[in-house]
């Protein structure tokens, strides 16, 4: 079998662009592939990976297991996570660690779900 050669039919619409325009357009293409990509990550997530963000915010295993679940029960685990506990911190004036922990030992929580639903959720 014998593979067509199309490459010269093909770079025909580059053969006028300049370094510029190409990058330019590769840039383009690459917006449009990463797009579906960050699309699924803003509208998707799971505990497992709250759990992972909130392991790199440097919380241990069992308060994160502690938040996400917090987040699960109030409905929030959808804004993230890590960011439940970043605006909390910013709220209270914190740091996100002493926020964690906060959440961690119950309290917040309600302060925490009205930061999101006075922002309209973002």
């Amino acid at each position: 079998m014998q593979r067509h050669d199309d490459f010269n039919e093909r770079r025909k619409k580059f053969a006028n662009m300049s370094d510029e325009d190409m990058y330019k357009y590769f840039w383009e293409l690459t917006g449009k592939v990463v797009e579906p990509l960050l699309e699924l990550g803003r509208k998707n997530t799971s505990p497992s990976i709250e759990r992972s963000v909130l392991l790199r915010m440097g919380f241990s295993s069992p308060d994160t297991k502690s938040i996400v679940n917090g987040c699960i029960d109030r409905a929030l685990l959808g804004k993230g996570a890590g960011h439940v506990v970043y605006k909390l911190a910013r709220s209270k004036k914190v740091s996100v660690k002493e926020a964690g922990a906060m959440l961690v030992n119950g309290e917040g929580w309600d302060e925490a779900a009205a930061l999101f639903k006075r922002a309209g959720g973002k």
